[in-house]
């Protein structure tokens, strides 16, 4: 079975490789990401995903998006709410009430209005599975990122809250939780983090590795791959679960 697929922040990072996963089964794929260059880019990897540029935040713009969804697929069988900002870094004094209030929205407002889209499609068909991308950071206290950790926190209590209500109509929702993730936005953070505390970046990537069972940072195509088990059949009994694949986190700090 075909499966339709939708992915918010799906044009870059893990969300570009969430989306390779699933188009590489077959799925048709839908993506929505702010950055117009890597829209460009995925259109002209695949041409037959659709892509649009719209920022999470921006109700009509994301209304847009889901019309133009709606339009192509005449459904929706796989939410996945994934795109997200790290946020400013520093202690809670510091931080300006503007850089807050943008961390909190596009990573807890967005999943709200893409979750609220799939909820009404899902649940006239009576199937579906919604997936909120949290992190280790939305399970732990984490100094100087507590925007960020706000936000995850917020995404869990939205998926455990809409597993109950939308599992009498046969819809799963769970999130997953990824530890510190090998990439750009990684790299990121730990300059954020440099700048914040005025460590060197080394010794913070060492903390963080340090931190973890496994002592390593995991991959995107990890996330990915935990995504497609979920939404196959050896899946269909897990909701209402917050899935860390993080190489088991031992401390934040």
């Amino acid at each position: 079975m075909v499966r339709r697929v939708v992915i918010t922040g799906g044009a870059s990072g893990i969300g570009r490789v969430m989306a390779e996963a699933f188009m590489a089964l077959g799925d048709r794929v839908a993506v929505c990401d702010y950055d117009q260059k890597s829209i460009r880019d995925m259109e002209a990897a695949y041409p037959k995903c659709l892509s649009y540029r719209a920022d999470v935040c921006d109700e009509a713009a994301m209304s847009t998006f889901f019309a133009n969804v709606d339009e192509a697929f005449e459904g929706v069988d796989i939410l996945i709410s994934n795109a997200g900002t790290g946020g400013p870094a520093g202690g809670i004094e510091t931080l300006i009430y503007e850089d807050w209030r943008t961390c909190i929205s596009v990573n807890l407002d967005g999943a709200f209005l893409s979750c609220r889209w799939a909820a009404e499609a899902m649940k006239a068909q009576s199937s579906g599975l919604i997936l909120l991308i949290s992190s280790t950071s939305g399970l732990f206290g984490v100094p100087y990122r507590s925007p960020y950790v706000s936000a995850k926190w917020g995404l869990i209590g939205l998926m455990k809250t809409l597993a109950i209500e939308l599992g009498s109509a046969n819809v799963r929702v769970n999130a997953i939780c990824p530890g510190a993730v090998e990439g750009e936005r990684m790299e990121r953070v730990l300059s954020i983090e440099s700048e914040a505390t005025g460590r060197p970046i080394a010794e913070i990537r060492e903390q963080y590795t340090d931190g973890v069972s496994l002592r390593r940072f995991i991959t995107p195509q990890n996330i990915a791959e935990m995504a497609v088990f979920l939404a196959s059949e050896a899946g269909c009994n897990i909701s209402g679960q917050a899935i860390s694949v993080d190489g088991n986190t031992e401390r934040m700090v």
